[in-house]
């Protein structure tokens, strides 16, 4: 298979030359040249999170330097459960938070890290990747690349704008993985990001490659869970279950949305945001205008410019058509209060921001069929915010801990892109 960009500007590439890349050379998304399309059949006997994302990625994988390593590179990433725990008759919570940084982000990016490392095995230049967050994307693309010889990760992050267990995660790992505290919004960390990707000169004095969702090492293996959730409830009810995801660059969801559109067994697709409303109000009929973020409780999906956006459009390139097939509702911070603590309530379940962002979007619209929350990240991250809430102290999980207890540091920087070129140049 080969990979193209989203605007139509750059040669096609292999997937492990996509990767490396993370953006194409003309500022668009890497895409495959054609969707595959897959039956049930294939996934026949195939019951671990491992053996059906082996199967689910291996179009992707063929004629590639990686296809021989695919199940090596997915037994690596994915050694731990993405189970879906019931609340109610009608809906059960995907719990993506088992991980090593307690965020759905783990899946993606220790795949990533594990090609990677494959690819870069016979490299002589050292490879810096730069990446943006939110809040856990950061966390877990150093984790998954902490110690890897030839490889730095540099960390962005909005100062002030992302939860203080967080920012403690961000700068724990220290090494091969320093973090920079930006003055200014996750779109702005974005934005020197995506610069750095396409600027010639310095990618000539420093390789660079992204671990964002931009990424389709990140946004490809996340399919896999949303696979396996749809097909064991498929094997159970012969019937397909629908997801409620929250987002906020929009790759989770696409992930999602890919995994429908390849042939597994998925309904509806419901997008929950934050106050960030640019993809409600798009929806629900204006023209899609980035804006400034918003600075919200669930402040991973604080994104006012999501990038997977233009994946979406190339998914669906008739507007009405994509209009008509999601759905997109805008949660205020007032109605994730209440969330997390009536679900406490009903449930004696804590949930962090970000999946009460979709619990309650699911909840305002009543919709009928079987449904899945993804939860996105444990609650015990955003412990100021749902311990009030609910009058209980929230253990951290244990790699967490780890984390937790370990000094951390981030350096001060302007959102300023000379200033972003000296820390990549200075080494």
């Amino acid at each position: 298979m080969r990979f193209v960009s989203t605007r139509g500007h750059a040669a096609a590439v292999s997937l492990s030359e996509a990767i490396a890349a993370g953006l194409a050379p003309d500022g668009g998304l890497y895409v495959p040249d054609a969707i595959p399309s897959l039956p049930l059949a294939a996934f026949d006997g195939k019951d671990s999170l491992q053996d059906i994302s082996v199967a689910l990625l291996q179009p992707f994988f063929e004629g590639d330097v990686l296809a021989g390593e695919l199940d090596a590179i997915c037994a690596q990433a994915f050694d731990f459960p993405a189970p879906v725990r019931d609340l109610d008759d009608g809906t059960g919570v995907l719990e993506l938070f088992h991980g090593p940084t307690a965020a759905f982000k783990d899946f993606g990016a220790r795949f990533l890290a594990a090609c990677m490392s494959r690819l870069r095995s016979k490299a002589t230049k050292p490879l810096t990747i730069i990446v943006a967050t939110s809040g856990d994307t950061g966390a877990a693309v150093g984790g998954a690349f902490h110690g890897i010889a030839g490889v730095r990760v540099v960390i962005l992050y909005p100062d002030g704008r992302v939860s203080p267990r967080q920012a403690h995660q961000l700068g724990a790992f220290g090494d091969n993985v320093p973090a920079l505290r930006v003055a200014g919004s996750f779109d702005d960390c974005q934005a020197l990001v995506k610069r750095a990707l396409n600027d010639a000169e310095l990618q000539a004095r420093v390789p660079l490659s992204s671990a964002n969702s931009i990424s389709l090492g990140r946004l490809l293996p996340q399919m896999s869970y949303y696979a396996k959730a749809a097909l064991d409830h498929w094997r159970r009810h012969e019937e397909k279950l629908n997801f409620a995801i929250p987002t906020g660059n929009l790759g989770n969801a696409l992930a999602c949305i890919l995994a429908r559109r390849i042939g597994l067994p998925i309904g509806e697709v419901l997008l929950a945001t934050n106050a960030n409303a640019v993809l409600p109000e798009f929806f629900d009929g204006g023209p899609y205008t980035p804006q400034p973020s918003l600075a919200t409780l669930a402040n991973a999906m604080d994104v006012g410019a999501p990038s997977n956006f233009e994946r979406l459009r190339w998914l669906y390139p008739d507007e009405d058509a994509l209009r008509e097939s999601f759905r997109a509702i805008s949660v205020s911070d007032a109605a994730i209060r209440d969330t997390i603590g009536d679900v406490w309530e009903r449930h004696a379940v804590a949930v962090c921001p970000h999946t009460a962002t979709a619990i309650w979007a699911l909840d305002s619209l009543a919709l009928d069929g079987s449904w899945a929350v993804a939860a996105t990240a444990h609650p015990a991250k955003f412990e100021s915010i749902v311990e009030p809430l609910i009058g209980q102290s929230l253990t951290p999980p244990p790699a967490l801990a780890r984390l937790l207890a370990r000094p951390s540091h981030a350096d001060a920087m302007a959102a300023d892109y000379e200033a972003f070129v000296a820390v990549l140049a200075g080494g």
